[in-house]
């Protein structure tokens, strides 16, 4: 039981750390740019300060990770982050929501992420680390769709039966209560963090300086590649957060809807996540990565060319397939860490120079959307957006194919006595 109270609390804080910055502009954001009276150039900028801060705390936050008690870092994080949406709650203006999205970053990036990732793999162990990631993006998922699936129905309650004639009062008073609510939950997952997620053994954790840990993974190519799949898988990520838009203006929704349509696709998250899991675990976590590249390329072209007169059909089918190859990626790329081995005691370290590489497109993968969007909007500016995903979806096979080209120097990725450590 406790095991599994641990990876369900590492699965639900996972996600719901992040829900206040990525939820709200993923499942309500046409709500939101009406209610702070942004542009998606404008959100997107956000997203960059976001970024910004995110990808400075990502390297020593992964080297605090190796030293304190992942439970400690989670809980006060979870807690910071919470707080910070009784703040959005508030309706400050564009500076303010600015410094907001600065502090998340520090709060996911400094304190949680690392710790997550570290605590996610010493429950995996040697064998199920596919597994082990796999359940933790495929239960983030369930779990995102849980908390949106209440906080949409909350919010529909509270706006009026046909949402297109919302007065600006009533949508501001509903959004304000979805983050009241995201706020409450958040805060006391924080609780049950510090309660659930046991201490780890001393052995464990890295008993010499951080500085040392982040110097040996700096050197390490083999740290370089695996941000590199990141980058692209990420940004195939950060390109879901725009389906609701989408749906609004481009399949003519209105945003009750939209948010429902958003998400009934989170619910793909944990059948793609696990079952890419299962996979890497049974076969191979490099190649079925660049497979799963290769159809995130396939789904993304396709949408770049659909529109209205195509039927909804092929472009439903091609917005599913999408969240699959996405949700499959973020299930096993982390598992990469345990096939390319990865000493134990530089985890930390690793996860924070991979993210600070990898999580890049916090910083320009918004800005550069908006801007597609908004220069053409509607479908051509959509269309257009899909067509920067496909490229990148292209750029991914190639750095995987990059990637799998360094096994015939797997035992060189790591020095030896460090290795043996």
């Amino acid at each position: 039981m406790s095991r599994f109270l641990f990876i369900a609390t590492l699965v639900i804080a996972g996600e719901m750390v992040f829900g206040l910055p990525f939820h709200t502009a993923r499942f309500f954001r046409p709500t939101l740019l009406e209610v702070f009276g942004f542009s998606n150039t404008q959100l997107g900028d956000l997203f960059a300060v976001f970024g910004v801060t995110a990808m400075l705390s990502y390297f020593p936050g992964g080297a605090l990770a190796d030293r304190f008690e992942a439970r400690a870092l989670m809980t006060v994080a979870l807690v910071a982050t919470g707080a910070g949406g009784l703040y959005m709650a508030m309706i400050p203006g564009a500076v303010g929501m600015a410094v907001l999205y600065g502090y998340w970053g520090i709060t996911t990036g400094f304190l949680f992420w690392g710790a997550l990732i570290r605590a996610t793999r010493m429950w995996g162990g040697r064998a199920s680390q596919g597994k082990a990631f796999g359940i933790l993006e495929g239960g983030r998922g369930l779990a995102a769709f849980a908390v949106a699936a209440i906080t949409v129905f909350v919010f529909a309650a509270l706006m009026p039966d046909d949402a297109a004639l919302a007065s600006d009062a009533e949508r501001r008073l509903s959004f304000q209560v979805v983050l009241l609510l995201y706020s409450l939950l958040t805060m006391l997952l924080g609780a049950l963090t510090w309660i659930a997620i046991p201490v780890a053994g001393q052995a464990a954790r890295s008993q010499s300086s951080p500085l040392a840990g982040m110097a040996t993974v700096l050197a390490r190519p083999i740290v370089w590649a695996q941000a590199a799949v990141i980058v692209c898988a990420y940004c195939g990520y950060k390109g879901l957060d725009y389906y609701a838009d989408y749906a609004v203006r481009v399949l003519g929704m209105d945003e009750v809807a939209a948010a429902r349509f958003a998400t009934w696709g989170a619910l793909i998250r944990p059948f793609a996540a696990i079952g890419a899991g299962i996979v890497a675990d049974r076969f191979d976590a490099t190649r079925t990565i660049g497979a799963t590249f290769a159809v995130m390329l396939a789904a993304f072209a396709a949408l770049s060319v659909l529109d209205l007169h195509s039927g909804l059909i092929p472009i439903y089918l091609n917005v599913f397939v999408s969240f699959v190859a996405v949700f499959a990626l973020r299930g096993v790329y982390f598992a990469l860490l345990e096939d390319y081995r990865t000493p134990a005691y530089l985890t930390g370290a690793a996860v924070g120079m991979i993210s600070l590489l990898g999580y890049t497109p916090e910083i320009f993968f918004a800005p550069i959307a908006g801007r597609i969007i908004d220069a053409n909007p509607g479908l051509i500016g959509y269309q257009h957006f899909f067509l920067f995903l496909a490229a990148i979806g292209a750029l991914g096979v190639m750095v995987t194919f990059m990637l799998a080209r360094m096994r015939g120097t797997r035992r060189d990725l790591w020095p030896a006595a460090k290795a043996s450590r």
